[in-house]
């Protein structure tokens, strides 16, 4: 009867942790799924914010002389093709025209009328006093006048007047270039090929609306990897008096651990994106309006950063990059194999100092919680920074408007590692009462 009872019991035993290990695989399978998916989405987000910061660069922008020319070019060719003179124009301009027709009569008069030596000369002062009376020529002026603004206000004089003034224009546009509209050409046409939308707005309005849909389901897929990871945590509850179910829901909590640094380090999880929002600029009463102007834009993950770093001249930048990836990245690594070992294979390695040390002891070399501080502190730091200086280029005047916008913002993959830091940490406490557990049942034994 008793070995009856103790087959049963067996039998039950290899049944539960068969499900528990079934169960925790397909949670397994789900997390990895959301992993790669969340790893894709991150880059892609990534990509598309790096073009639109590229084909938004304010060198291509405010920066580039081309920009201002063509601007400046449009306003000045449309102020001259909408020109019509008004009347108190013509009546300003009829003055003007009426005192250099007085000065050159005037000027004509003397010149005649001064004393002459030759006898050509004094028969032309002879002719001018017997034919020509001076005050009838000034009385004469406005009429000329008006009839020299009749003529040029007439379409025909219009119309000439405006195309030497438009080529002139164009002529000194051309003039002046700064050579980045070659490049901005090429750029701005691989972006829209590459999109495959046939301009600039268009293009804004596509990736608008396909960056907003990667961050919904970014979102969706951080959730659901907290929840796959909280359900792993909560299973120790009910589980917890079953010991012979420890070893698999550990192992399998710890590759849970896995993916979640996996996505942590490798997606996305800060973005600083600092911007002109918009500046405004008023010449000959319109408007010359530059939109959205990247000033610095920039996004990394843990692995990006350490590559960032590694890949820098500077010995101290590579030795900082090499402390992170072993402190953040491997050491933690090595921590969940060694716990997971230590666990699963306590008969056999509960005296190995190696695998003792590793799972117990090696915690305090683990900074992968210093991290998490350190990526908020900067993010902080910089957020303040971006902000002061940002509002000292907000402009308000009658010529100039300028608003700027600070975009920077923490991404999914730190709330990723932020959730296995959390993780790793409640998993280091049922360690601890599980390793607490064992040697008081040893000592009970003996």
């Amino acid at each position: 009867m008793s070995a009856q009872i103790q087959q049963v019991s067996r039998t039950t035993k290899n049944i539960s942790t068969a499900v528990l290990i079934t169960f925790l695989l397909a949670l397994l399978a789900i997390m990895v799924y959301l992993g790669m998916q969340q790893r894709v989405l991150s880059r892609q987000q990534e990509e598309i914010k790096e073009d639109y910061s590229l084909i938004n660069n304010i060198t291509f922008g405010i920066f580039s002389v081309d920009e201002w020319g063509e601007k400046i070019g449009n306003v000045v060719n449309h102020q001259v093709g909408n020109f019509n003179m008004n009347n108190d124009q013509k009546e300003v301009l009829q003055k003007e025209i009426e005192a250099q027709l007085n000065g050159l009569i005037n000027k004509t008069t003397r010149e005649i009328t001064k004393p002459q030596k030759s006898l050509g000369g004094k028969l032309k002062k002879l002719a001018f006093n017997t034919f020509v009376d001076t005050d009838e020529l000034h009385a004469q002026v406005p009429s000329f006048a008006r009839t020299i603004i009749q003529k040029i206000n007439s379409p025909g004089s219009m119309k000439r007047l405006k195309g030497i003034a438009t080529s002139k224009m164009d002529e000194l546009e051309k003039q002046t270039f700064d050579r980045s509209s070659s490049a901005t050409t090429k750029v701005t046409r691989y972006i829209l090929q590459k999109y495959k939308v046939n301009n600039v707005a268009g293009f804004e309005k596509s990736i608008k609306s396909r960056i907003a849909a990667i961050q919904v389901q970014l979102k969706n897929y951080f959730y659901a990897m907290a929840g796959c990871a909280l359900i792993a945590l909560l299973l120790w509850i009910p589980l917890r008096k079953y010991r012979w179910l420890h070893p698999s829901l550990f192992v399998l909590s710890a590759l849970i651990a896995l993916v979640l640094i996996w996505v942590g380090v490798s997606t996305t999880i800060i973005e600083v994106d600092a911007r002109i929002e918009r500046l405004d600029f008023m010449l000959l009463g319109e408007k010359i309006t530059f939109m959205n102007q990247v000033l610095f834009f920039q996004s990394k993950s843990i692995l990006g950063i350490v590559e960032t770093l590694m890949a820098q001249p500077k010995p101290d930048a590579v030795i900082v990059g090499v402390l992170i990836l072993l402190f953040v990245v491997v050491l933690p690594v090595i921590r969940l194999v060694g716990r997971a070992i230590y666990v699963w294979g306590r008969d056999r390695y509960a005296d190995n100092k190696v695998i003792r040390y590793i799972a117990l002891e090696l915690g305090k070399w683990d900074m992968a919680d210093v991290m998490v501080v350190g990526i908020a502190m900067t993010y902080i730091g910089l957020n303040g920074i971006l902000k002061s200086q940002l509002s000292g280029l907000n402009m308000d005047t009658d010529t100039l408007k300028t608003i700027t916008a600070n975009k920077s913002s923490l991404q999914p993959g730190y709330y990723v590692f932020v959730t296995y830091v959390v993780f790793v940490i409640i998993l280091s406490w049922i360690l601890k009462r599980i390793d607490r557990d064992n040697k008081k049942l040893e000592t009970v034994k003996n």
